[in-house]
């Protein structure tokens, strides 16, 4: 009988590409990790409300590293058109398709575990911002750009933003999502 050795090496190199890609979250410097929040509403395809499981705090959260088109005729949907030159009332079928997808993926109901880099808590609006991984272990950000649904944006500074970039970078050459119909958002 022939024993067959693998190395630690190889183990260590087939778990990270076969499973659990979330765990570069979990290794953020300076980060801090919330469980038990369940999905109340997916307000956009950049924003959830969130309730925590036993203290019933809530919250609005938005993603970091990443800007989805909006789903109603705001002031920023104004600056998105002008920037573009998109109309608003496309801008807002992309919007809709970015919502659809979070709807998909990460339903009210879906219970979450928030990761938040502590030197940068909160948005302009002073929403919480966080990386939202899934009970599959995918993180949402990480989806939603992957899956062309959403676009990487320095707007808000995250560790991943690099990565972000490059995925970003991706989903438009392989006309993902929205990227289908358009080159820009």
């Amino acid at each position: 009988m022939k024993y067959s050795a693998i190395s630690a090496n190889a183990n260590e190199t087939e778990s990270s590409t076969t499973g659990n890609e979330s765990l570069k979250y979990f290794q953020i410097p300076n980060s801090h990790m919330e469980t038990f929040w369940i999905v109340e509403e997916v307000v956009d395809g950049d924003s959830l409300k969130v309730k925590q499981e036993f203290t019933q705090e809530r919250r609005e959260i938005r993603l970091y590293g990443l800007d989805a088109p909006e789903v109603h005729f705001s002031r920023k949907m104004r600056e998105d058109e002008a920037k573009t030159g998109i109309p608003a009332s496309l801008l807002l079928q992309y919007g809709l398709m970015s919502l659809d997808y979070v709807l998909q993926v990460c339903p009210p109901g879906t219970r979450i575990t928030l990761l938040t880099e502590l030197d940068n808590r909160t948005d302009f609006w002073l929403r919480d911002l966080a990386y939202v991984i899934l009970p599959t272990g995918e993180c949402l950000n990480e989806l939603l750009i992957n899956k062309g649904f959403a676009k990487a944006s320095h707007s808000y500074y995250c560790s991943m933003l690099a990565e972000y970039q490059q995925l970003n970078f991706l989903a438009k050459q392989n006309k993902a999502g929205i990227y289908l119909f358009i080159d820009v958002f």
